[in-house]
């Protein structure tokens, strides 16, 4: 079974509106003077906007797609019962949102046949969004503008490289401290845009390399299409492009390999 350019198309604008209605919910949150906080198990911050989200989603999903499988961060998995299935994170930097600050996306990925296809990254407070389907381009959107199709960065040498994370007390946590001073050594300009937007930059060609120790598959499927798709590579720490190492590597084509070698053995 392969999947048509037309239905990829069809799934790709769904997905672009369903991220959409997403973020009109979330900014309802947003910098809300009596949000409330709670903890999930792993002790990660959850809100009423990631649960509210990701509900949301699921229900157009199964409106428009009753077939199509969803995995989210937040709630049960529904089995696919076709091939294809939609992969959420409502809230992709939730701990941005709670303090109010505006680098936090919605990100939806749609998998055929356990192959990422598509890939949505919307960031509500920002009115941008970043979308790719396979042999489809990335397109990046901000406001009511026309989507301009984006394509990594050529920046060559580390020493000219914006090297972008999330925490660096994930890399303490995880035992990988030594990695990131590595490459914090080796690049020109070492910065915390993290999440989902630090990914972003990449695929925009704004940041040339975004490495993350720990990510779970609803943090990475969005972002294998859209990097893609932009002439670069999202990938796990062996260099595979994988979404369900645990890890992930969203860097330019001409920096891959150096990237890879750093991060594994210097």
């Amino acid at each position: 079974m392969t999947i048509s350019a037309d239905d990829l198309t069809q799934r790709l604008n769904f997905a672009v509106d369903a991220a959409r209605h997403a973020g009109e919910l979330i900014l309802g949150y947003y910098q809300s003077s009596d949000l409330t906080i709670d903890l999930k198990r792993d002790r990660s911050p959850v809100t009423a906007a990631d649960r509210g989200a990701e509900e949301l989603i699921r229900n157009l999903v199964a409106d428009a797609f009753p077939q199509d499988g969803v995995l989210g961060e937040e709630l049960d998995e529904t089995p696919s019962q076709n091939g294809y299935r939609w992969i959420l994170d409502p809230i992709d930097g939730t701990k941005s949102f709670i303090h109010g600050v505006p680098l936090f996306g919605t990100l939806i990925g749609l998998e055929f046949q356990q192959q990422v296809v598509v890939g949505v990254a919307r960031f509500p407070a920002l009115d941008e969004v970043v979308y790719a389907a396979q042999n489809q381009g990335t397109w990046w959107q901000r406001g009511d503008g026309e989507p301009e199709q984006i394509k990594v960065s050529q920046v060559a040498e580390l020493s000219e490289a914006l090297f972008c994370t999330t925490t660096i007390t994930g890399w303490e946590t995880l035992g990988c401290r030594e990695v990131f001073d590595r490459l914090g050594r080796a690049c020109g300009i070492t910065r915390g845009w993290g999440d989902c937007y630090g990914h972003i930059l990449v695929a925009t060609g704004r940041a040339d390399i975004m490495v993350d120790p720990e990510l779970n598959e609803w943090d990475a499927a969005a972002l294998v299409p859209i990097l893609q798709e932009a002439g670069g590579h999202f990938v796990d720490w062996n260099g595979e492009p994988s979404i369900y190492s645990g890890n992930g590597i969203s860097v330019n084509g001409l920096l891959k390999d150096r990237v890879i070698q750093l991060v594994r053995n210097g």
